[in-house]
This record gives C-alpha cells, sequence and structure tokens, in this order.
C-alpha cells in the first residue's frame, strides 16, 4: 500500500489525465491538478470531484516544482496543445516531472503508448520488446522511457502502464472522438480508420485509469521500474468498434465509411492534427496486439467494462447518442 496518497496530475483535462484525477480522487487520494487557468477548470470539474486546482503551467519547471512539493506520485499525462512543438516541449515537460519527483521521493506514472515500437516487435508485443520505431512521435517516446529507466536508478521510482487506443465518455484526442464519431451531434456516420481483417487494440479509459490505480496502491511491491502492458479492447478483424457503435445508436442505424486516408494526407501539410493522424496510419495497416501476461500475474485480473457497455457510456458522454 501506498504510504503518501497526495498526486499530482499533469494533463487533467485531458483523457487520461482527467479519468486519473477523478479515480484516484475517489480511490481517497489528495489531488492536485496544474492549470493556467485553476478557477475555470475548477467550475468546469465541480466541487464535488475532489480535485484541487493549482495554479500554474507544465511547461514551466517551477511551477511543476511547486505544485509537486510533498507529493508522493506525479501522473505525467500531458502533451504540448494541438500536436504543436513536440520535438521541443515534450522532454523539457518530462524533465520538470522527473525533477519533481527527485525533488519530493514521488513515483511518477506515465501512460506510455504502442508508437515505441516497430515491425520487429509486432505483433504481439511484450514489456521486453525492442523499441525501434519508424515515426518522430515514436522516438520521442523512446527517449522519454529512456530518461525514465535512468531516473528510476538515481532516486524516482517509474510505472509505465501501456495501452492500446484510447477511447471514454470525456472528450479528448483520441482516434474514437476525433476519427469514428463527432463529439456533440448524433452519430449518422461511423468513419472506420481499419480495414476488415486487420486487429486493432483499443483501451476503454476507466478500465485504464482502475489498472493504473491499483498498481499504485501495490507501492514498494512494484520494481523502481515497473512497466505494464495492457489487453483492453482487441477488435480482432478490425469492424467490432465500428459495429458496436452503429448498434449503440438509436433508431436509424448510421452508415460505416472507410476513413479518408488520402486527404489525411493531402492536408497534413498545412493541418497539425492531420499529419500527426497521418503519421500512425501504420498502426492501422497491420495487427498489432499488447500482452498482458505481467498485468494479470501481478494483479489478478484485468478490469474489463465489456464493450458494448463502454462504447454506449462513451457516446452519451460524448453527447453523440
Amino acid at each position: 500500500m501506498t504510504r503518501n496518497r497526495t498526486a499530482l496530475v499533469l494533463g487533467a483535462t485531458g483523457g487520461i489525465g482527467g479519468e486519473m484525477a477523478r479515480r484516484l480522487a475517489s480511490s481517497g487520494w489528495a489531488v492536485r491538478a496544474l492549470h493556467r487557468r485553476p478557477a475555470e477548470a475548477s467550475r468546469a470539474t465541480g466541487p464535488e470531484s475532489g480535485i484541487s486546482w493549482v495554479q500554474g503551467d507544465a511547461m514551466r519547471a517551477s511551477d511543476v516544482a511547486a505544485a509537486a512539493e510533498g507529493a508522493g506520485l506525479i501522473v505525467h499525462a500531458v502533451n504540448p496543445p494541438g500536436y504543436r512543438k513536440w520535438e521541443e516541449l515534450v522532454l523539457p515537460m518530462l524533465d520538470s516531472s522527473i525533477q519533481a519527483a527527485r525533488a519530493n521521493g514521488a513515483r511518477i506514472l506515465l501512460p506510455g503508448t504502442v508508437y515505441n515500437y516497430g515491425p520487429d516487435a509486432f505483433p504481439l508485443i511484450d514489456e521486453d520488446a525492442p523499441q525501434n520505431p519508424g515515426t518522430r512521435k515514436g522516438r520521442i517516446r523512446v527517449e522519454m522511457e529512456r530518461r525514465l529507466r535512468v531516473a528510476a536508478g538515481q532516486g524516482p521510482r517509474v510505472l509505465i502502464v501501456r495501452a492500446g487506443d484510447f477511447f471514454g465518455p470525456q472528450a479528448a484526442n483520441n482516434w474514437f472522438s476525433q476519427g469514428l464519431v463527432k463529439p456533440g451531434r448524433p452519430v449518422a456516420t461511423i468513419t472506420n480508420p481499419g480495414r476488415c481483417g486487420i486487429g486493432h487494440q483499443w483501451a476503454y479509459l476507466p478500465d485504464v485509469a482502475e489498472t493504473m490505480v491499483r498498481l499504485v496502491d501495490r507501492g514498494d511491491a512494484l520494481p523502481d521500474f515497473a512497466s505494464f502492458h495492457m489487453g483492453g479492447h482487441w477488435d480482432a478483424d478490425g469492424t467490432a468498434m465500428a459495429n458496436a457503435i452503429r448498434d449503440a445508436v438509436p433508431g436509424r442505424k448510421p452508415k460505416i465509411r472507410a476513413f479518408p486516408w488520402r486527404l489525411v494526407r493531402l492536408a497534413s501539410p498545412v493541418v497539425p492534427l492531420f499529419r500527426e493522424l497521418g503519421e500512425m496510419r501504420y498502426l492501422w495497416e497491420r495487427p498489432v496486439r499488447l500482452d498482458n501476461s505481467r498485468l494479470v500475474a501481478a494483479l489478478g485480473e484485468e478490469p474489463h467494462t465489456p464493450l458494448a457497455e463502454a462504447v454506449r457510456t462513451t457516446l452519451s458522454g460524448l453527447r453523440s447518442i
């Protein structure tokens, strides 16, 4: 059991950061969240959330250090806004969290991605697979984990939980809410980025947060550098997620169409979001699956919400049904 139950969450307005902040608070943690406009963030979440919003900018090391004072856990779930300046900002932001963790004896929790891996690790990936990505974002993620591994040998403990593509009731930057459906409007058309016969892995945000909290609560039972993969929802033929969305929509069923990859490619030089989506297309062109054997051995089970329920809850949260 973790003794110091004060957590700082960076990126608490995002998908996994927000889910983690709420889940930690509901588990009895004292949760702080950094925001440039804390009063605005507090109004959005409400006092019942149990989250204390702190003035500051995650891109400013002094703000992170001040917010982390006395914390036993730092959830590093923050990215530069709008996919901009990744090369310039991602690593300095992580360094700020490492410094703050070192000063407070805290554990850093990083939500991991499959971007770290290239074809030599496909199709079934365990935690010890080689990290040889072929993309810019993948190389940055590899460097993040390298720095965390070095840090873990110098004081701060590290926990990485890697999962598939996120989806959940809180709108954020993910394929579900930016590709398959459009938040805030009824689902009329579903655009499926994958191809029939190509498996794809999804991760329901509440399940991810529950898994992370259970691992954090194991405290000193975890090694100083711990990494776990989640199984999540495996869409074996690339059609299960689109069909689950279609089934969840009441009344007249929406059409399922192919994602407009050609348009993404043409617009990517001027639209940062399209550039980022296009770079990750390779993950939709071949089956890529995370092996959760180590996680199940550690926890006894992986938290898992049935797909139909998870999709209905997600669409309701996005105001799409």
